[in-house]
């Protein structure tokens, strides 16, 4: 319906499908924006001048998205007018020529903006997050990536309460004004799109340095924080500096602005935003000392520091056409980073580190409703798409190319690819033509990893025959049915394998790469002349899940045989999964010892990375566990678990106790003081398990002394799982501690949320009431719902409870921040894995969720596909 400017705005119409088949380019175009900001947590006024071009060949209006804002007036060339129309949320505009300089002038209310997108308030600081869709809650524009404009921004406020004004680009001009308030204006030099718009005012601290590039540029940084939090700036600061040197060196890319701005704010829907120049980050990516962040949370700020950097070439200078091609960014800048992170410190343990992160949230992605294609086809919110499958999987399919290119030709595409589309809005089929055209390779076939869902399961097995001297590898592969996708194409599937030699242990082939192209192949091997082990998926070349019929025996020889280290690590959590399945299927202890002989040997070797043994020693995550079975029995796979964590312990306890009581040296963030506190709260844990009774009082011993987050948390983890008198003690003594430090007491909540004891619900019932829990935080609402729904045994519980507490806590967070509620969903969507009683009460929650009067497109979407797909 549409209505003219005398007329309410109009409800809002049921959400329709954005389909990638109807992408159109823009009518109009926007090169010049300037806005004027009159800043006010209650009411914030944005002047906003356009200057808008008309493509050639289009008689259509000029159609400008808003939401949640009040319109106070639409100019057209400096006149006043009163013929604009709203459809829905779209301001209409009709204008005859082909230039014109559009201004409109709105009110909107950041202390009112729960959602935490567009303009809103955080603990006395207003900051944007524009990403996908929120810049249309600040001014109404044509709020899409392809729309590619050159900011100049202008804000004023009261100079007391936010005398740090900040936007996109370099500052050009700032001064006082009268009544107590002040003035700064910004400039952004390079066409940008308006999701990657940022401001901030507040009254914040600079942690301040600076970068010379590699053309001999200074460049100015700056980290803006609360005063207090001044002090836990300096291993992001240092970080950054990293990633500026580290993508020079790696792929040729200089920063482009005089100044790198870096703000940390408490409320924020996501980890971080990558704004051109101006990155705004969840504080618990930016904050960290010894004392309150894990080792896991320095590792995490670098990761991220680095990964919003990287942004500025991949996803900034060259960004989406559409959100359709939301990966090309985010899968590519995953793959970055991740090749960042692992030059810092283990390469072998950050792969390990990735593709159990894959394996956790990914796999049952692809396995469950809300399976879709790393670009897909359509979507209801565009917010529901910024999932595991486009950051994790994407960075697979970029490390797949990477893997078939080899490093040179890998780095001449991605040079092609930065000079080709430098300043434009592009595809993933952009990025693949790179690959093509600079790597001399035909990737045709390979493209079905951006529009086929799944996880392709690749069966292996060897046969030798000795007489012959010829060994026989069969492969093949099959892509399961998704939702909309029942039947698949065979995938390319680069495969790095080697064949070890069962009696000598020495390597009888070279690593090679097949490329698994079809339903099924075979490779024969001549003069093999002992039996082979295959050593299949090296390195992990290929995001998928390996049948194989190799034995206990094979798995364990490899364990402490194959030179590839996440081969080794795969082998070792192979066997321990295989044994876990056939124990949570069939009961009993089989193949413990073959387990335990491999953990054994593993603990006992001296040649390798303490960090590397921390990793290949612990057993699958339970729900890891449960993703193998065909119907999923929580108690059985909690028993199974700890079945074999037990026997282990008891079995191992001197190596244990030896791994916990090894040399201990003064606190530093170093690889090798992480991978030696890694390996001793390992080892903690499994000596918890051997319930000899000294656990609680050990555990609690490292709790007191601890001069780390890291050993701190750790012992504290083990306390909360378990029945000791210490356990409370603990909580309080961690409670009264960090009680004013959002952040560590976000672990308090987590920590509790993820026990696996059997009265869980209840205790995280009664967190949910606590005085420090709300919902309004994304990150307190994470650490215990969000917790929670991956704790699989507390929320499985039989009596449904779980079920019912989540559900209950996703519709009072869906009033408040639909986004974060959408998000947490998907545990409930896995209701099909289950027995029947779990699955009708796991169904009925889904269902009462839809029915929910005013429920939000981000819910509505996810909790109606879950109980479709």
């Amino acid at each position: 319906m549409m209505l003219d400017a005398n007329h309410a705005p109009p409800v809002p119409a049921q959400p329709q499908a954005i389909r990638r088949e109807d992408y159109r380019p823009p009518a109009w175009t926007v090169p010049e924006v300037s806005l004027d900001f009159d800043l006010d947590p209650a009411t914030t006024r944005v002047r906003a001048r356009l200057e808008v071009s008309r493509r050639e060949d289009t008689v259509e209006p000029l159609r400008l998205d808003g939401a949640g804002q009040r319109l106070v007036s639409v100019l057209v060339d400096g006149v006043a007018i009163n013929d604009w129309r709203l459809d829905g949320d779209t301001l209409e505009v009709p204008l005859t020529g082909d230039t014109h300089v559009v201004e409109t002038e709105v009110e909107i209310a950041p202390d009112a903006n729960t959602q935490l997108m567009g303009l809103y308030a955080s603990n006395g600081i207003l900051c944007t997050q524009c990403e996908a869709e929120g810049f249309r809650r600040i001014t109404y524009f044509p709020d899409r990536p392809d729309v590619l404009a050159r900011y100049r921004v202008r804000m004023s406020a009261d100079k007391a309460r936010f005398p740090v004004l900040l936007a996109n680009g370099d500052p050009i001009a700032s001064g006082d004004l009268p009544d107590g308030r002040h003035w700064a204006e910004w400039h952004d030099p390079f066409p940008k799109p308006s999701y990657l718009f940022a401001l901030v005012a507040g009254d914040l601290a600079c942690n301040r340095s600076s970068f010379t590039t590699q053309s001999g540029r200074e460049v100015e940084l700056g980290i803006w924080v609360r005063e207090a939090d001044l002090p836990r700036t300096h291993h992001a600061l240092h970080a950054l500096k990293l990633s500026m040197a580290w993508d020079e060196h790696v792929y040729g890319r200089e920063y482009d602005l005089d100044v790198f701005n870096i703000v940390a704010v408490d409320d924020f829907n996501f980890g971080a935003m990558e704004n051109k120049g101006l990155n705004i980050f969840n504080s618990r990516y930016v904050l960290a000392d010894p004392d309150t962040a894990t080792d896991m949370d320095y590792d995490h700020v670098a990761g991220v520091v680095a990964h919003e950097y990287f942004h500025n070439w991949s996803g900034n200078r060259v960004t989406c056409r559409d959100w359709f091609q939301l990966s090309l960014k985010e899968g590519f800048t995953v793959f970055r980073d991740q090749g960042f992170s692992a030059d810092q410190g283990s390469a072998a343990v950050k792969r390990i580190e990735d593709v159990r992160a894959l394996r956790a949230s990914q796999f049952p992605e692809d396995a469950g409703p809300l399976a879709h294609p790393i670009r897909p086809e359509s979507y209801l919110e565009i917010s529901n798409f910024y999932t595991a499958t486009i950051y994790n999987k994407g960075a697979e399919i970029v490390r797949m190319m990477a893997t078939i290119l080899g490093p040179q030709r890998f780095r001449a595409a991605t040079d092609l690819y930065f000079d080709r589309f430098d300043g434009t809005a592009a595809t993933c089929e952009d990025f693949v033509q790179c690959m093509e055209d600079a790597g001399g390779v035909d990737l045709t076939q390979f493209r079905l990893w951006y529009s086929q869902a799944g996880t392709p399961r690749v069966s292996a097995s060897v046969t030798h025959d000795a007489g012959s001297g010829r060994a026989t590898l069969r492969l093949g592969q099959q892509v399961p049915a998704t939702p909309g996708q029942s039947d698949k194409e065979p995938m390319v599937i680069p495969l790095k394998l080697r064949l070890f030699g069962a009696a000598t242990g020495r390597p009888l082939t070279d690593e090679q790469l097949v490329m698994l192209n079809q339903a099924s192949d075979t490779i024969v091997y001549e003069g093999v002349t002992e039996r082979p082990v295959l050593s299949i998926n090296r390195g992990f070349s290929a995001p998928v899940v390996i049948e194989s019929d190799r034995t206990p025996d094979e798995l364990a020889f490899l364990s402490g045989t194959d030179d590839d280290p996440f081969a080794r690590y795969e082998a070792t959590q192979q066997l321990m999964l295989d044994t876990l399945v056939a124990g949570a299927i069939e009961g009993g202890r089989t193949n413990h010892d073959a387990v335990i002989r491999a953990v054994s040997a593993t603990l006992s070797d001296p040649s390798l990375d303490p960090a590397f043994v921390a990793e290949a020693v612990l057993l699958p995550a339970e729900g890891f566990i449960a993703d193998q079975l065909a119907v999923v029995d929580p108690e059985a796979v909690f028993a199974a678990r700890q079945a074999l964590r037990s026997d282990l312990a008891r079995q191992l306890e001197e190596q244990w106790r030896a791994a916990y009581d090894g040399p201990r040296e003064p606190y530093a963030y170093t690889p090798r003081a992480k991978g030696s506190r890694r390996l001793r709260n390992v080892a903690l844990g499994y000596l918890a398990a051997t319930n000899t009774g000294d656990a609680g009082k050990l555990a609690f011993t490292q709790f007191a002394a601890a001069d780390n987050m890291t050993d701190r948390q750790g012992a504290l983890q083990v306390l909360a799982n378990g029945d000791s008198d210490e356990r409370v003690a603990a909580l309080d003594i961690f409670y009264n501690r960090y009680a004013d430090n959002a952040l560590v007491l976000d672990k308090w909540f987590q920590t509790q949320a993820l026990a696996t004891r059997a009265d869980t619900v209840e205790i995280v019932a009664e967190l949910s009431r606590h005085p420090d829990f709300s919902l309004a935080n994304p990150n307190r609402a994470r650490s215990l719902v969000g917790a929670f729904g991956v704790n699989q045994r507390a929320l499985n519980r039989a009596d449904g409870a779980g079920y019912r507490f989540l559900a209950d806590q996703l519709i009072q967070l869906d009033k408040l921040n639909p986004q974060t509620a959408a998000k947490l969903l998907p545990p409930l969507g896995r209701w099909r894995r289950f027995d029947a009683t779990r699955a009708v009460m796991m169904r009925a929650e889904l269902e009462r969720i839809v029915a929910v009067p005013g429920l939000s497109k981000d819910l509505f979407e996810q909790a109606s596909k879950s109980l479709e797909g």
